[in-house]
């Protein structure tokens, strides 16, 4: 397999190539980066005193390995740091036209289990899934003047098929609603055919000029929902729902303490009429918008006459709602959970969650340990645990053990001879670095062994959440004034306090400070509020932030 070439992704997504093309020169001669580890450093062992033993050495293994790596540490450059954690973990490449990535198998991984969890949630509340095309007349996307003139700078265009000009130029889809409403034009027409509520998992394309792999390029995928209703009151409670649908996916299945809100009339989505995030705050203390669910009002169904007739024989536009989230939430996995070693998964969302490591130094050994192995392997697949078994003999355990923890596997399993013979396995966790994670003799019975794993799955789950929210809330700063919000976001943290100033106002900060308004978010503070800007009474506080 040749070189990893995505760390001069910088090259094509950011303006730091230079800092980076050292480290592309040494990756060519080391794909991963890792450095042979010798034997030696990795058995298992029986008693104490070698267990001591054991445990100082594979902790020199690994200081050795951190001095060694070519991983970018995030606190020198958090930018660089993503760029070489997303090649080492082969997460990501990048693609022949600027601005755009391959997503790898382990990487596309990630995802189909985001997949797999929300498709069952859309199905529990009523969501079929469909598919839309990717080209959407021109005409189209003009029919809702606010939509087109907040999509414009970012449509990739199609003026000639076949060899010929086109008679009216094609959009390669950057978002559906405009071409949802045409079809629901066609399939609504009396109120027994509300509420229609689809979704379609797709790729879309916008004309982004700044871009970052996963979170921002000119094609991702997504899953876009759409909604139709015979009321106001439906459509709001259809958009709620669904960014509480996405707020319990990001605390329970992605370990990531997101803050929900409703954003301000700047930061709304084109064409709608109220748009509700959740805004997730990364290791660099920007903001990312995780996911998005909008009230589109009767915005796009008046424009496109998607009406139905009532129960009294009376025509009305129907209210509407869409909802998406895309692959930049594997981005915000990566910059919420690694660390200097690599990705740190959550159990729930990781493609493997135990890699089990057989170790042996002689060859009459090799057959027992591998047998032990994969019986370990076989108990662990009837539980319904995902494991990968590396017995590959190209590599040292070491060099496995560090490839493992950059994939971000929450557990490490070994089993060498002297486990064989015990009957009990070594356990290291990825949260938790040196021998504070590393658990010795660990019985290999199925029953005990499972509960074990299981057990330890679920507490770094938990771990990672809890680490998560204690980042976010230290670095969420209550303010009062604009002197003290300019001062938060120089320091590169988020800034909450009581708003209720104009749209020119919210302007003004974004210009002065780089910062914008994250959310109002839902939990509000109780008493009486004064506008930090203005002085005037203020309903709600507000999060600012400088954000992706």
């Amino acid at each position: 397999m040749g070189a990893l070439r995505l760390p001069s992704l910088s090259s094509f997504f950011t303006s730091s190539s230079i800092s980076l093309r050292s480290s592309l020169l040494f990756r060519r001669q080391n794909r991963l980066g890792f450095p042979l580890r010798p034997l030696s450093t990795a058995f298992s062992s029986q008693n104490t005193a070698e267990k001591e033993t054991e445990i100082e050495d594979r902790q020199a293994s690994q200081k050795s390995r951190v001095q060694d790596r070519v991983i970018t540490p995030r606190s020198q450059d958090f930018n660089a740091w993503y760029l070489d954690v997303i090649a080492n973990a082969e997460l990501a490449d990048y693609g022949p036209v600027r601005g755009t990535m391959v997503i790898r198998p382990y990487g596309y991984a990630i995802w189909e289990a985001i997949q797999d969890y929300l498709n069952v949630i859309f199905k529990e509340t009523g969501h079929s899934n469909m598919y839309f095309p990717q080209f959407i007349p021109y005409s189209f996307i003009e029919k809702e003047a606010s939509h087109v003139e907040g999509f414009s700078p970012e449509l990739a265009l199609v003026t000639i098929g076949g060899g010929k000009e086109l008679e009216e130029k094609l959009v390669v889809r950057p978002t559906s609603e405009t071409i949802v409403n045409h079809m629901f034009t066609q399939w609504i027409h009396s109120y027994r055919d509300l509420p229609l509520m689809i979704n379609q998992w797709a790729n879309v394309t916008r004309w982004e000029m700044r871009t970052k792999p996963f979170v921002r390029t000119l094609e991702f995928l997504w899953q876009e929902g759409h909604t139709a209703h015979a009321s106001p009151e439906e459509a709001e409670k259809e958009a709620l729902q669904m960014i509480d649908v996405y707020t319990k996916f990001a605390y329970e299945q992605a370990a990531i303490p997101v803050i929900a809100g409703r954003k301000s009339k700047v930061e709304t989505f084109a064409g709608a009429c109220k748009t509700y995030t959740i805004e997730a705050m990364m290791g660099d203390r920007k903001a990312l918008q995780a996911g998005t669910s909008h009230n589109l009002g009767q915005n796009f169904s008046r424009a496109f006459e998607t009406q139905f007739t009532d129960e009294n024989g009376q025509r009305h536009h129907v209210w509407q709602t869409s909802w998406a989230i895309s692959t930049r939430f594997v981005g915000g996995i990566i910059m919420t959970h690694g660390d200097d070693a690599g990705l740190m998964l959550p159990p729930k969302l990781a493609p493997v969650q135990v890699v089990i490591v057989p170790i042996w130094k002689k060859t009459d050994e090799k057959t027992g340990v591998l047998n032990a192995a994969l019986s370990v392997k076989q108990v662990f697949v009837a539980a319904g645990i995902r494991v990968k078994l590396d017995d590959s003999d190209q590599r040292t355990p070491g060099w496995k053990f560090n490839f493992w923890e950059m994939k971000g596997v929450p557990l490490r399993i070994e089993i060498g001879p002297r486990d064989v013979s015990s009957g009990s396995v070594v356990v290291s966790r990825r949260d938790v670095p040196g021998k504070q994670g590393k658990v010795f003799g660990i019985s290999m019975e199925p029953s005990v062994l499972v509960a074990y794993i299981k057990e330890k799955l679920d507490e770094i789950q938990s771990s990672l959440l809890g680490r998560a929210t204690s980042y976010r809330d230290s670095n969420i700063v209550d303010v009062s004034s604009y002197t003290e919000l300019k001062e938060a976001i120089s320091q590169g943290k988020w800034a909450r306090g009581p708003w209720s100033a104009s749209d020119e106002e919210e302007l003004k900060v974004k210009e002065e400070t780089g910062a914008t308004i994250r959310c109002f978010p839902f939990e509000q503070p109780q008493g009486t509020k004064t506008c930090l800007m203005t002085g005037n009474p203020a309903e709600e506080v507000a999060i600012f932030a400088k954000s992706y």
